[in-house]
């Protein structure tokens, strides 16, 4: 599989660097989907994942005799978690809940968040040293960043914590657009 190693040996570092790059990002997106349930695509990603170790390693076991195929090795680790986290951001995947306390008026933060089809709740409470609103809302990770310039414009001193959700049922949530939904007509 890999016999054009033989005549061109100084490939191996490269291929040993990229393969535990893309190996180790795809293990990052792995533990994502396993710890939010999905069933069917973390062993998918899992499989394609020890596949590319396998041949790596393989190679390593093979043709590497040199400090330079060691240290592709270890940088393609430690750049794939960094690229792995890099992923992980940008897709957002998932969901959470925002908890969010104001010493305003909770109630003109609520219709704010449902003018932008966010649904809320809200509830009072005391704080340590004054009254609170706390306005609890669950969203899409790729809903935050709306989310916080929205509280931030709300509240320059607003408080929120946000905590991963693996399953929500039965809210109000906004119909999530899919590909298909840009070629139905009448929609």
């Amino acid at each position: 599989m890999f016999d054009f190693l033989d005549v061109y040996p100084w490939l191996l570092p490269i291929i040993i660097f990229f393969g535990r790059v893309v190996d180790v990002s795809l293990g990052t997106l792995r533990i994502i989907f396993v710890s939010k349930g999905e069933k069917y695509k973390a062993p998918l990603i899992g499989f394609v994942e020890v596949f590319i170790w396998v041949v790596i390693i393989s190679q390593i076991l093979a043709r590497a005799n040199d400090i330079v195929a060691y240290l592709s090795y270890a940088a393609g680790y430690a750049t794939g978690n960094y690229v792995g986290i890099l992923l992980e951001n940008r897709i957002a995947y998932g969901v959470v809940l925002c908890r969010i306390y104001t010493q305003k008026n909770g109630k003109e933060l609520v219709l704010k968040l449902n003018k932008l089809n966010i649904g809320a709740t809200l509830t009072h409470g005391t704080g340590s040293t004054n009254e609170v609103d706390i306005i609890e809302t669950v969203v899409d990770r790729k809903e935050m960043k709306t989310l916080e310039r929205t509280l931030n414009n709300f509240d320059n001193n607003i408080f929120y914590v946000v905590e991963d959700v693996r399953t929500k049922q039965n809210g109000i949530f906004p119909k999530r657009k899919t590909i298909l939904s840009r070629w139905r007509t009448g929609k």
